[in-house]
């Protein structure tokens, strides 16, 4: 076997052993190196060579190739951080690699939102930055050479403010600069990104992924994150605008240092939020997605923007799975294009038989998702629970008075067993508007289940994830929707 002075080869070699010495002496700190050799198997003059370094700071791409090297790991004690590249040992930086180690050989892996008792201090961050709405306007008329002025004037007339959009554009600037600046301060290499600008090799470059904006840049910048040990953190860069359920406390926009420091202290948990995987088959099948963010598709030009000459000459031919490069944070949802149009389908939940259906659309989310679509769907009014708990009053004779704190009681007891943990592996299924009559059914209506399929009998209908991209589903195909462990995704809790 071949051995690259600087790496630790899978062989057992003196050269490599010297070249991981190499590699230590110009990146691990004193307090790493100090720990670690006094349970390698190296020469003593090499361990009192590294004993002698100081002042040197850990890096994260070395340690695959301790594991690679098979260099003994520490045996975790109680207490120890949850699974992550930026994990730290409880008081001792040498915990960094340490955990990586158990992380890489799957021994570090525990319940998912493991209390950190590190920190973490990535070295490449991305930092990616919603495009506002004056963003968008200027983008969408740059091509009609149209001036700021002239973009102020078609502004007033569609009825938007013109002022108040400069204004919001320039607080959102303002706090993402807030960010990168914080970043650099601390010697962390940052690239800054738009939507358009972040794919799949700006992930892979990053130890970590910032969204700036608010809970639809998070989706965005999740949507490409595959590694589940690669933490995605929200920052809510217009508070006064934006919910930002999936960002940090607002407090911390303000001061992003102070977050920072909390990092490094291990002052956070690890949330895990699960995350849903889709696969496709059958017939009329096309795996390639639309990305409806940036722009309003019509339906002719979703359904042209999703000819994919791959799949096109094998439209008619049934297809085996394909497991869709994208993961829902949020939710799925599956209807027709058309919303004054009923979605027809059948659906099996957790392999069970198959029930046709017509309705306004079905809805799939995760914890995570409980809050927001899914919960809207769901929820009921205290007006309608104080009526039907009339009816039931009238009709069984209770003697039970209906105050107004009972009805809100009972509402808000009902409406909160809608929401669930982030870090809960199952999903919640709904039925938007179920038609039944004679013909279709609707006892499936709402449920936690682990696995949902759908057999298509639409028109011309979607399957959107995360509200913002877009696969075709129209009759002949069957999407597969479960929650695999696997693709959680890792995020912070901060304290206020």
């Amino acid at each position: 076997m071949t051995c690259y002075p600087g790496f630790l080869c899978g062989c057992r070699c003196a050269a490599s052993r010297a070249a991981a010495l190499r590699s230590l002496l110009k990146y691990q700190a004193a307090a790493a190196a100090s720990f670690l050799l006094t349970r390698l198997p190296l020469p003593g003059r090499f361990q009192r060579r590294l004993l002698t370094c100081s002042r040197l700071s850990p890096v994260e791409s070395l340690l695959p190739s301790f594991a690679a090297a098979g260099f003994p790991p520490q045996q975790e004690s109680s207490g120890s951080p949850g699974p992550g590249p930026f994990a730290l040992g409880q008081q001792s930086s040498s915990g960094f690699a340490l955990s990586r180690l158990h992380q890489r050989r799957g021994r570090s892996e525990g319940s998912a939102g493991l209390a950190c008792g590190g920190g973490f201090r990535p070295s490449r961050v991305v930092v990616v930055a919603k495009t506002t709405r004056y963003e968008f306007e200027q983008q969408r008329y740059r091509y009609a050479g149209l001036s700021e002025e002239d973009l102020k004037q078609l502004l007033a007339l569609k009825g938007s403010n013109y002022s108040g959009l400069l204004e919001r554009h320039h607080i959102h600037t303002k706090n993402v600069e807030h960010v990168v600046d914080s970043l650099r301060n601390e010697r962390i290499e940052v690239r800054l990104v738009k939507r358009r600008e972040y794919d799949e090799d700006t992930v892979q470059w990053a130890d970590a992924v910032i969204s700036a904006g608010g809970d639809g840049t998070m989706l965005l910048a999740a949507s490409k994150v595959f590694d589940r040990f690669k933490p995605v953190i929200g920052v809510n860069t217009d508070p006064e605008r934006s919910e930002g359920h999936l960002c940090l406390p607002v407090r911390y926009t303000y001061s992003f240092p102070e977050a920072l420091q909390k990092f490094y202290r291990g002052e956070f948990r690890w949330q895990w939020r699960q995350r849903i995987r889709m696969y496709l088959e059958g017939t009329g099948i096309n795996p390639t997605p639309v990305d409806l963010h940036e722009q309003q598709l019509s339906q002719e030009q979703h359904s042209r923007a999703l000819v994919n000459g791959r799949f096109y000459d094998q439209r008619s031919e049934v297809s085996g799975p394909h497991l869709l490069p994208v993961r829902a944070l949020n939710e799925v949802f599956i209807g027709e294009s058309l919303s004054s149009r009923a979605s027809y389908y059948e659906v099996s939940v957790d392999d069970g038989p198959w029930e046709k259906q017509k309705s306004s659309g079905l809805n799939v989310c995760t914890g995570t998702g409980s809050k927001a679509w899914s919960y809207n769907i769901n929820k009921v009014a205290s007006q309608a629970v104080e009526e039907i708990l009339k009816i039931a009053k009238k009709h069984e004779s209770l003697n039970l008075p209906l105050s107004r704190e009972l009805i809100q009681k009972v509402t808000n007891e009902y409406n909160d067993s809608l929401l669930y943990s982030p870090e809960e592996p199952k999903m919640f299924f709904s039925i938007r508007e179920p038609i039944a009559n004679r013909v279709f059914s609707s006892s499936l209506q709402r449920g936690f289940f682990s696995k949902v399929c759908v057999r298509s009998r639409c028109w011309d209908a979607c399957m959107v994830v995360d509200g913002g991209t877009s696969f075709e589903f129209n009759d002949g195909a069957i999407a597969s929707i479960l929650i695999n462990t696997e693709d959680a995704l890792r995020t912070v809790l901060l304290e206020e």
